[in-house]
């Protein structure tokens, strides 16, 4: 046992001389963070500029206007309609309401008031978001105007205790990709040290060469606990962001994430003759999942013909596990699921890896 420790320990200075290394289990999360943190850490509620073309001095075009302006969300200008629509084109508009029909200049004639609604076909927020909210307004101005009694009373209520920022989704997939990181690219250490015939010259010695193999795993089990600290205290102090699950979870959650991408990374490695190989390998694997697991933005927004390729990939599970226990978000999956299935490609992995391993 004595002398597995002293492997750990050689290891980790190993590991701490390589400056690359360290950069890139280290740092290179901390300032993805600090990155991503910044840019969405500052948003607010949305608002969006409305025009409204109208006639001042009407009762009905008046109160159209004193209602449009009472939306929270809504920015409203008026002007003339070529000047209102050129904004509107320029993107400087997210709608633009013309109130001009005669009927709102006689309010006479029974016809409904036309309110010709304009709208930039290329953005979807004024299609599926704005238009709505547009016509639920109308529809409660006609209700007043007419007396008529609603039939339904909407009743909300929220389910999630705390709104769930941008930053709060982002801090639990940067968490997710480091472990991912960390166990895929540490394992090419290994195919560098049969490179050079490490491996093979220990099978001369009484070390046991998967001593060696334990001892590297365990160190990287130890940084992906250091990465964790890290993340988690920079999201906390800079960013206000606080883990709402049980710590013990979290610890956990790192602790299964950091074995099953260690297994796929000595898994990846059993089969690459030279590091260079194995590091494109190792690429191969880790960009797909880092763009489609949905670390940096949620997977319900993916093409529907993608959802089998996420669902396919435990980046996937891990992001969706640990964004449940940090800051209770809305989970992709069960978080049995996402246990299950990390711990399937742990299991998977390591067979593999124990099948196909090489020493030479």
């Amino acid at each position: 046992m004595r002398t597995f420790w002293q492997l750990v320990l050689a290891n980790a200075r190993d590991i701490g001389r390589d400056k690359m290394s360290l950069f890139w289990f280290l740092a290179f999360p901390v300032l993805f963070i600090l990155l991503f943190g910044f840019i969405f850490s500052n948003e607010g509620t949305p608002t969006y500029d409305v025009g409204i073309v109208y006639n001042s001095g009407n009762p009905l075009a008046d109160g159209l206007v004193k209602g449009v302006s009472a939306v929270p969300v809504f920015k409203v200008h008026t002007g003339d309609r070529e000047g209102e629509l050129q904004a509107l084109k320029k993107g400087k508009r997210s709608l633009v309401v013309e109130a001009l029909s005669p009927s709102f200049a006689t309010m006479a004639g029974g016809d409904p008031l036309k309110v010709q609604v304009y709208y930039n076909e290329t953005q979807p927020t004024a299609r599926q978001v704005l238009l709505p909210v547009m016509e639920q307004l109308l529809s409660e101005a006609e209700r007043r105007m007419t007396g008529r009694p609603k039939v339904f009373d909407l009743v909300a209520e929220p389910v999630q205790s705390s709104d769930l920022r941008m930053v709060d989704f982002l801090l639990a997939g940067i968490l997710a990709m480091a472990l991912m990181q960390l166990g895929l690219f540490g394992a090419m250490r290994a195919v560098s040290l049969r490179e050079q015939k490490i491996l093979k010259s220990l099978g001369a010695t009484p070390l046991r060469r998967s001593l060696l193999l334990v001892s590297e795993v365990v160190v990287r089990i130890g940084m992906a606990l250091i990465q964790t600290f890290l993340i988690v205290l920079i999201g906390y102090a800079v960013f206000h962001v606080k883990i709402l699950g049980s710590w013990l979870a979290l610890l956990g959650a790192v602790l299964l994430g950091a074995l099953t991408f260690v297994s796929m990374g000595y898994m990846l490695a059993a089969f690459p003759r030279t590091e260079e190989a194995g590091i494109g390998l190792v690429q191969m694997v880790q960009f797909p999942m880092m763009f489609l697991s949905g670390i940096f933005f949620p997977v319900e927004i993916m093409p529907s013909f993608l959802r089998p390729v996420v669902n396919a990939m435990p980046l996937s599970y891990l992001a969706d596990l640990l964004r449940q226990i940090m800051v209770a978000a809305p989970p992709e999956y069960s978080i049995a699921t996402d246990i299950a299935v990390l711990g399937g490609w742990a299991m998977a992995s390591f067979v593999v890896a124990a099948r196909f391993w090489r020493w030479e």
